[in-house]
């Protein structure tokens, strides 16, 4: 058996393996490396896999701590973080439901915006869905719903942060796209590559996230239409409509600058993502005190959460880079570039294969995991063969949150699960994600049938 032969079978079964350990329960990270390492060994006992490789990893670490486009992540946590615990989303909630009140299935419609607009400040998926749980979903019920809508609107809304900017995916995915379609550009002779910038993934995700929210504005509607019991009206008293616009302009305005702020400054080209996320943490905070939610002990646990959902995401990413040596010098790459070029279809085939197994593992793996895993083993194929990176990146985002919802493993799920109450039942959140569900997929069709509604802004902007 040639050295080759052996190097990718080992590849293989170093990929089959760490899912293997991941689903018996080890920590992520360690999962990532340890797997790496022991296949190393073996590797190197059977002369395919040579252990100075293991050098790059301290100039690879390095460059990430100090990567100027990743510094934005943390800022960006933190804004949302102090977003939820200022109390932002509950007024805006409260509010935009005594807003569409009046009208069938007017506080799911509340739900979907608000849920947008969370997603456009936070970036966060968990503590979105979190938020909306226990805020939305008693309202939801009191006011009559079916446990079934309620439990699909909640779980879909809370989702959009995967794909609506700030997305911390994206910033993640912009990072190593941009690598991944500069060195796929030199080896074809392109020494002047177009750059994929971060800015231009957040303007490549606005029309696909905003297909997004209007796909699940019409299901509530048709639902509210043909079966006026599952999404009555919730008619706002006459006393309180008295104030109901000042309480939606201190409700809404507020964010809502903030979200423009932010998102306009990026895409306008005034400030990188960094400084943009630097600007939305300032004001996150001066919200919270306008809001007089602020104080030490927010704070503190405002930091806390930043530390420690940022410490996950980068010790993932460390791990997953001795995961991505070992994988490439021992064969892997040219095994994957082999199977995915002879797929029947071309760049559209193998691309479908990717998102295929991107959305299985989305049952067992968070979406860091998968993006640190899968892109930087199949990117550079599907982007030798012709596919748009921003493109790309984008539809990866659509296709994960898709699985988020998927029961009967999707994450978002078991999120509402944890904060449901008892007399939702788990079947009832699972029939209730099924059309949201559907409607991903549509999406997810349409940006494959038409790429343009991906890569028409950020060319409009960038060019």
């Amino acid at each position: 058996m040639s050295q080759i032969l052996i190097g990718e079978i080992l590849a293989c079964l170093m990929f089959v393996g760490v899912i293997g350990v991941l689903l018996i329960g080890f920590p992520v990270a360690f999962s990532l490396a340890g797997t790496a390492l022991i296949f190393g060994l073996v590797g190197w006992l059977l002369g395919v896999y040579d252990p100075s490789n293991y050098g790059s990893l301290i100039g690879r670490y390095i460059g990430l701590m100090t990567s100027e486009t990743l510094v934005a992540v943390p800022l960006f946590v933190f804004m949302g973080v102090m977003l939820e615990r200022s109390g932002i989303a509950e007024r805006l909630l409260l509010t935009m439901g005594k807003l569409f009140g009046n009208l069938r299935g007017g506080l799911g419609i509340s739900v979907i915006i608000v849920g947008a607009m969370l997603a456009a400040s936070t970036g966060v998926v968990g503590a979105t869905v979190v938020t909306m749980g226990l805020i939305s979903l008693p309202a939801m019920l009191r006011a009559g719903y079916d446990p079934k809508l309620a439990s699909g609107v909640i779980c879909a809304s809370g989702t959009l942060g995967q794909i609506i900017p700030p997305s911390t995916v994206l910033i993640f995915m912009g990072d190593m796209l941009s690598g991944i379609n500069a060195q796929v550009q030199m080896e074809k002779g392109n020494f002047a590559p177009e750059p994929v910038s971060v800015g231009a993934l957040f303007a490549g995700a606005l029309v696909p996230g905003f297909l997004l929210v209007g796909l699940y504005l019409a299901w509530v509607i048709f639902k509210a239409v043909t079966d006026p019991k599952s999404a009555p009206a919730t008619p706002v008293p006459a006393a309180e409509k008295k104030d109901l616009a000042r309480e939606v302009m201190v409700a809404l305005v507020p964010p809502l600058v903030l979200i423009i702020a932010v998102l306009g400054s990026i895409l306008a080209g005034i400030a990188t993502p960094t400084e943009a996320a630097s600007v939305g943490s300032v004001g996150a905070m001066i919200l919270a005190v306008a809001n007089r939610k602020f104080g030490l002990a927010i704070l503190r646990q405002a930091v806390i959460s930043t530390a420690t959902i940022t410490s996950m995401v980068f010790i993932i990413l460390f791990g997953a880079a001795v995961f991505s040596i070992v994988f490439r010098m021992m064969g892997g790459d040219n095994l994957v570039h082999e199977f995915l070029s002879n797929m029947p279809g071309g760049a559209v085939g193998a691309t479908i294969i990717v998102m295929l197994i991107m959305f299985l593992l989305g049952f067992i793996l968070d979406t860091f995991e998968i993006i640190f895993i899968v892109i930087p083993i199949t990117a550079p194929v599907l982007l030798a063969l012709g596919v748009d990176p921003i493109w790309l990146g984008v539809a990866v985002g659509v296709n994960l949150q898709t699985s988020f919802l998927t029961p009967p493993f999707g994450f978002a799920l078991f999120y509402l699960r944890g904060v449901a109450p008892p007399r939702v039942t788990t079947g009832m959140i699972y029939r209730g994600v099924l059309p949201f569900v559907f409607l991903q997929m549509i999406g997810l069709a349409l940006l494959f049938a038409f790429p343009g509604l991906i890569t028409w802004l950020p060319r409009l902007i960038y060019n």
